[in-house]
């Protein structure tokens, strides 16, 4: 039997603490007070992975208590509560580490569960990868970031086997789901490690530029041939060349590459001598290889000598359970890289990084979580801190951004039209999708459209079936 989270609730308002406690209890550990006094000697004396904190009690903020927690208490999240505070009260909430906000009186009391539990997830996040990290490190020499999903944790299990021979390796999948951090994987963990790894874009260069660079040229050979220079396949010596973008090479080209692999011997540009080199090639491609051969535009008998063993690394879409670790690691990278403190990530921006498409896979993930951390003015990060292109452009002009003039009801209602009518258009009006990313019932659902006066039909694409994702 797993041992149970543990909550301690902060609310002068016995009611409120008997109706929070009567809807955790039995799932969760919970420990109730009615002042910062006792929070704080309750903090102290025990680990709680959760606080829920009341904002407005009687001659104190919660405010404080939460800026106590963020600093010395960094394994513990915190939920804001309150009825009274201010909206800017609130946001003051979310800059000093909290990760959510409840607004009293709570009307639907399984709210309470559903915050309680994404915020666990985001808990989690922090112990599994420091877990991770360690798994790797442990059976691995890599500072790499990987994941942590089935299909990456079975290429991991592959490497292991093949790092240690000296066997070609061909690295397949779409741009930017790390085909350079597998091939540089396998040179760490490889008797060559001592020595360099190289990786070469060929996509990125001319048939000519491409030859003199990785042969190397002589003086004179070329115009711009002004000195001898070694290519990489003398400066990888040893070590491993990694070809990216293998697929981009003219055919002619890959006469010449297929010798080398073959015989371990090349001449530089312009030279009349042979040149020998040991090294081990990893190739990559986001084409389709064997189609490329079964058209003629790849040569066959390249792709069955790089093909010795392949890696497909498949795209982050088709690998969301990678998505919290990577996101996480990025955000402490980039932390450390602007010199902030760490940065949490909301419920709310996981939902939606767990839910883009992501086409730029992992190098896209990496730039939006950068940007984000550079414009986070919170602890936690918040989904405006995200590029517009992973929240979502809306067309819907009449949300007020300037809350200096709002009461908190209004500004909620903006809020809640601005999040469902998202939600609606990311998933074409299907309630029972929009629900399930909300982290609501679809009777809930219906009830905030209807309330919001909002007609889902309005985003269902013609010809799909009217009632709302049912079949």
């Amino acid at each position: 039997m797993r041992e149970k989270h543990s909550i301690l609730v902060v609310d002068d308002s016995v009611e409120s603490l008997d109706l929070i406690s009567s809807q955790l209890l039995g799932e969760y550990q919970v420990t109730t007070v009615t002042s910062l006094r006792e929070a704080r000697q309750r903090l102290e004396a025990a680990r709680y992975h959760i606080a829920m904190v009341d904002l407005v009690l009687p001659g104190e903020s919660g405010l404080d208590l939460i800026g106590e927690i963020t600093a010395k208490y960094p394994y513990t999240a915190v939920i804001a509560v309150s009825g009274q505070a201010s909206i800017e009260t609130a946001v003051q909430a979310m800059k000093l580490g909290a990760s959510e906000f409840i607004e009293k009186p709570i009307r639907n009391l399984d709210l309470i569960n559903i915050l309680v539990e994404k915020t666990l997830q985001a808990q989690w996040l922090i112990s599994e990868n420091k877990r991770l990290n360690a798994m790797i490190h442990k059976d691995l020499e890599t500072d790499l970031i990987i994941g942590n999903s089935a299909p990456i944790q079975s290429l991991i299990q592959k490497v292991k086997k093949i790092a240690a021979l000296d066997t070609l390796a061909l690295i397949t999948g779409e741009t930017g789901v790390g085909k350079t951090v597998f091939a540089e994987l396998i040179h760490r963990n490889s008797p060559r490690r001592q020595r360099k790894f190289v990786a070469v874009n060929c996509g990125s260069l001319t048939e000519t530029l491409l030859e003199s660079l990785l042969f190397g040229h002589k003086k004179g050979s070329f115009t711009d041939a002004h000195r001898d220079k070694i290519g990489y396949f003398q400066e990888a010596n040893g070590g491993t060349l990694f070809l990216d973008e293998i697929t981009e090479t003219s055919l002619a080209f890959q006469v010449k590459l297929l010798k080398v692999l073959e015989s371990g011997i090349f001449r530089a540009v312009g030279s009349d001598s042979d040149i020998m080199s040991d090294v081990r090639i990893i190739a990559a491609t986001n084409k389709d290889i064997k189609a490329m051969v079964a058209n003629g535009s790849f040569r066959e008998d390249l792709y069955y000598r790089l093909n010795v063993i392949n890696l497909h690394i498949p795209p982050l879409r088709e690998r969301r359970d990678d998505i919290r670790i990577l996101a996480s690691s990025f955000v402490q990278e980039f932390c450390h890289k602007y010199k902030k403190d760490e940065l949490k990530i909301s419920p709310g921006v996981m939902s939606l990084l767990l839910n883009y498409e992501w086409k730029g896979n992992i190098r896209e993930l990496r730039n939006a979580l950068e940007h984000a951390v550079i414009l986070a003015e919170n602890k936690v990060i918040q989904p405006e801190d995200l590029p517009e292109t992973i929240v979502g452009e809306t067309q819907d002009h009449d949300i007020k951004y300037d809350i200096g003039d709002q009461n908190w009801a209004t500004a909620k209602a903006d809020f809640s039209r601005y999040y469902i009518k998202n939600l609606l258009k990311k998933t074409n009006g299907n309630i029972l999708q929009a629900a399930a990313l909300a982290g609501i019932t679809r009777e809930n659902f219906y009830k905030k459209c209807t309330k919001l006066g909002i007609d889902w039909r309005d985003y269902r694409k013609s010809g799909e079936n009217e009632n709302g994702g049912e079949r």
